[in-house]
């Protein structure tokens, strides 16, 4: 950490939202936003020039993602703090993100001090997730197993299960992922297999009905 203030990046695709939480954050003198990105390529090229000490970060993005951003920011900085903010309550994205790297998961409409309480707590080396968080469950929409197998999926198939829910083609997953097409066209086969439908509009339906979709 500087000796002078927190630094931070801020990673959200809406400018909106960066000037909102950009704001906030100048209420307080201990804080420095010195970078903005609206993408996951964007922000680990930011992170690798400034060093901040921690980045503050949405999980929908255009690009590889906000879970992928995590996962490459931390394997070539196994030290950095990532703060998630999303819209999404859902237990599997808190999951998710913390399973990445991330050091604490708020949601965007959480109280503003929260934001900065975070902020200081994982900078204090201690783990933030926004109380009430971890009690949702998701049980309120569970047909199924879908849930519990959801959970159960590979870093990588869970990025190709939603990206195959936002309506895809397995080319554009290819070149979005940087995989081959052959290999996401296995994926897709094995998450369709595991889920038990022949369609990626059924697919689609269970990311719906159970808000497991980012975008």
């Amino acid at each position: 950490m500087s000796l002078n203030k927190i630094t931070i990046i801020l990673v959200d695709d809406h400018a909106v939202v960066r000037a909102g939480f950009k704001m906030l954050l100048a209420s307080s003198d201990k804080i420095a936003v010195i970078g903005e990105a609206e993408r996951g390529e964007q922000a680990i090229q930011l992170y690798q020039e400034l060093k901040p000490d921690i980045v503050v970060m949405d999980l929908s993005m255009p690009g590889i993602g906000g879970l992928e951003t995590i996962r490459r920011i931390v394997q070539r900085d196994n030290e950095a703090s990532i703060l998630v903010f999303s819209v999404h309550h859902e237990q599997v994205y808190i999951n998710r993100a913390l399973n990445a790297g991330a050091k604490g998961y708020i949601t965007k409409n959480s109280a503003p001090e929260i934001l900065a309480e975070a902020i200081i707590t994982i900078l204090q080396g201690e783990t933030y997730v926004e109380k009430g968080l971890l009690k949702e469950g998701g049980d309120s929409h569970k047909p199924g197993d879908y849930q519990s197998l959801i959970a159960s999926f590979s870093p990588r198939e869970f990025d190709i299960f939603n990206l195959l829910a936002q309506g895809l083609t397995v080319h554009k997953i290819a070149d979005q992922l940087c995989l081959g097409n052959k290999t996401v066209a296995n994926y897709a086969t094995q998450i369709k297999k595991k889920l038990q439908v022949d369609t990626t509009a059924e697919l689609a339906h269970i990311a719906v009905n159970l808000g497991v979709t980012i975008r």
